[in-house]
């Protein structure tokens, strides 16, 4: 199912916005603070009415959906998660099943495995590093086994390995089907990981389309208003900035 947006407005923040996002397809949003990227993604995930526009998936308004449905079908993951109890991980993970409503033993395991998370599924959350928190709660969107799976910056609190791991991961979910979609920062991430990128600016996107065009060296000057250059080979591009 696509999910799209059309001509989304938030005041402050968005300013006429429309995209079409593909399943089996990893896109990056990039830009600088304050261009919108984490409103326009919790927009897409229903959880921020624009003031005007709409969303939809599957070619159906997503408010008009059920919320359970909506629930099944989007996981979404905030920049700063949070956790009410000190529960187990396992437990924290388990709730990624709620919105199917059985214990998807398999799907809960699975996603302990691939965040790297086996030795600590007996430890209460309290007791994690941040990055350990992090992919903890990445791992509760991945045991729902959503269509989309929405990210605001995931990779920000994880070391150079868990990063790469993670990575492996989603494009294994997006080669499978599912849809993800990332925000991040790290440009060099976004050109060697991401299939499409969109990159806003004041609330409008200012590019949008494979990595090599939408974080060309001159839309990274024109908008982040700094001069740079990419090294290397496609998929191992280094981002140098003067």
């Amino acid at each position: 199912m696509i999910l799209a947006a059309q001509d989304l407005h938030l005041t402050g923040r968005l300013a006429g916005v429309s995209l079409a996002l593909e399943p089996g397809q990893i896109t990056a949003i990039c830009g600088p603070n304050g261009a919108g990227k984490s409103s326009l993604l919790q927009c897409l995930a229903g959880l921020l009415e624009p003031a005007a526009g709409k969303v939809t998936l599957g070619g159906d308004a997503l408010p008009a959906l059920h919320q359970r449905t909506r629930a099944q079908a989007i996981g979404y993951l905030p920049q700063e998660g949070e956790v009410a109890w000190d529960v187990a991980v396992r437990s924290l993970v388990a709730l990624g099943r709620l919105p199917h409503r059985d214990r998807g033993t398999a799907q809960v395991e699975a996603a302990i495995a691939a965040l790297d998370l086996a030795e600590l599924a007996d430890r209460p959350v309290s007791r994690l590093s941040g990055g350990e928190r992090a992919r903890a709660l990445l791992a509760r969107v991945l045991a729902g086994e959503p269509m989309w799976i929405l990210a605001d910056e995931p990779l920000a609190a994880l070391d150079l390995a868990h990063q790469l791991a993670l990575l492996r991961h989603l494009r294994r979910a997006a080669d499978e089907g599912a849809g993800v979609v990332l925000v991040l920062h790290d440009l060099a991430l976004a050109m060697n990981h991401a299939d499409r990128v969109i990159v806003l600016s004041s609330g409008t996107k200012a590019a949008d389309g494979a990595p090599e065009e939408a974080l060309s060296a001159a839309i990274i000057e024109q908008v982040w208003r700094v001069p740079a250059r990419w090294l290397g080979e496609p998929g191992a591009r280094a981002l140098v900035t003067s």
